[in-house]
């Protein structure tokens, strides 16, 4: 009977305990009873998806030193370059969604897509957008044996002799592959595709004459167009860049209503926490309204776009669809 009643008496007291244990974490808040330390606890990898050296490559290191020293740990930039920007873009999409493994993005993630090529990943669904961090023009240049110096003119000589002017790219699917199909279309002009394994060798061949244009961005092309090697015709963005603001829009030159930007965003792995979504955000454009980064960025010929989360979703969304339907009306192909 003693030992019963010890046993009943023991189990009222460790309910008595259980229960004043249950009352002291209510009255805990709840970081108090799940203690956990505030990201970021250890360095980010900024991952560029291209090799060392390009505008991708600047802009994410001049990024990942400003972030760094907000976020309270060091941001290194990586480069896994491949396949147009997919090797890398793939290891991101695969990797934990912890924030410390983050992709610099750009147009190219949204063109892969568009043009056909098998991707390991969706670029819609498998990563989840931080922010946009800028816009680049592409320049529209020509041979200083063209027989024209104006954008109208251009199009003109065009019309008149459809397939006689080659066009050179850094490759099938590139974005200025893709910005040149966009500007033929523009233009309804018919021009040959001369595919390259990289831009330098296409500026070589630009400048010896043996092609009549290209379309890279403005800011690979500043230092030849200042040399006066080639002949820039048009910027395609909706106003004139403070890079090189001598040379007209496209919509200035005669083609209106044409704009076409390069834009870089930074996203991370899907399923990226919305706390770590929101502090990176908030970050990101904290470093775009420096003002010694506007000005390493105008080298570049960019321009900050510091805005939500929802404004990078939105934009791969549209540049998916206007890609998309590009590729199908001009049926481009992977030859």
């Amino acid at each position: 009977m003693n030992a019963m009643k010890s046993r009943i008496g023991g189990i009222a007291v460790a309910a008595a305990i259980r229960s004043l244990m249950a009352a002291a974490a209510i009255a805990l808040p709840p970081q108090a009873v799940y203690a956990q330390a505030p990201w970021p606890t250890q360095p980010i990898k900024i991952i560029v998806p291209f090799s060392p050296g390009g505008s991708n490559d600047n802009v994410a290191r001049l990024l990942s030193s400003k972030l760094g020293a907000r976020l309270g740990q060091p941001v290194v930039v990586e480069n896994k370059g491949g396949a147009g920007g997919t090797i890398g873009t793939d290891f991101v999409a695969k990797a934990r969604p912890d924030g410390y493994t983050l992709l610099f993005a750009s147009t190219s993630i949204t063109t892969n897509a568009a043009i056909g090529k098998k991707l390991p990943y969706d670029p819609a669904k498998d990563l989840s957008p931080i922010g946009v961090i800028a816009t680049s023009p592409f320049a529209i240049v020509v041979s200083n044996k063209v027989k024209a110096t104006t954008l109208r003119e251009f199009i003109d000589l065009a019309h008149a002799k459809p397939r006689s002017i080659n066009y050179g790219t850094a490759g099938i699917g590139g974005t200025n592959h893709m910005a040149t199909e966009m500007f033929a279309s523009a233009a309804k002009a018919q021009f040959v595709h001369v595919p390259y394994k990289g831009i330098s060798v296409a500026f070589t061949d630009l400048m010896g004459g043996s092609l009549q244009m290209l379309v890279p961005s403005l800011a690979s092309a500043t230092s030849h167009i200042q040399a006066g090697s080639m002949r820039a015709l048009a910027v395609t963005s909706a106003e004139r860049s403070p890079l090189a603001p001598n040379i007209p829009t496209a919509a200035e030159a005669g083609l209106p209503d044409f704009h076409l930007e390069v834009w870089y965003g930074l996203l991370g792995p899907a399923k990226l926490s919305p706390e770590v979504i929101k502090r990176l955000n908030t970050e990101l454009n904290a470093v775009l309204a420096m003002p010694d980064v506007k000005q390493v960025l105008a080298r570049e010929a960019a321009t900050p776009q510091p805005g939500a989360p929802a404004a990078l979703g939105n934009l791969i969304q549209s540049e998916l669809t206007r890609w998309t339907r590009l590729v199908k009306e001009n049926n481009i192909r992977i030859e």
